[in-house]
């Protein structure tokens, strides 16, 4: 079983086999099969891909047909929940007396 998380909210999933491109997250029901979950995306490759044959997606957190689509294991490595958390932060701190 292999272990991974959801890139929107950070909680980990279970899987058995492999993620199908149907396949949500069940905390928050972002797509997991998408370039943000994969263990190829990195932010500072070309398409942001570390895999050479894969086709550009523009959209990294959307469901898309790449064939290397692989689980990355461990905690996620995308920004966009720690974004939302320090936005909320800030937001909080300007209405604070």
């Amino acid at each position: 079983m292999k272990k991974g998380s959801c890139h929107h909210c950070g909680q980990t999933v279970d899987i058995e086999e492999k993620v199908f491109r149907n396949d949500t997250c069940p905390a928050c029901g972002s797509d997991l099969y998408c370039c943000l979950n994969c263990a190829d995306y990195d932010p500072s490759a070309p398409n942001q891909c570390r895999e050479p044959q894969a086709e550009r997606v523009t959209v990294k957190d959307r469901r898309n047909f790449c064939e290397y689509f692989r689980l990355r294991e461990g905690p996620a490595s995308s920004k966009s929940a720690d974004k939302a958390t320090e936005a909320r932060r800030k937001l909080d701190a300007l209405f604070k007396k």
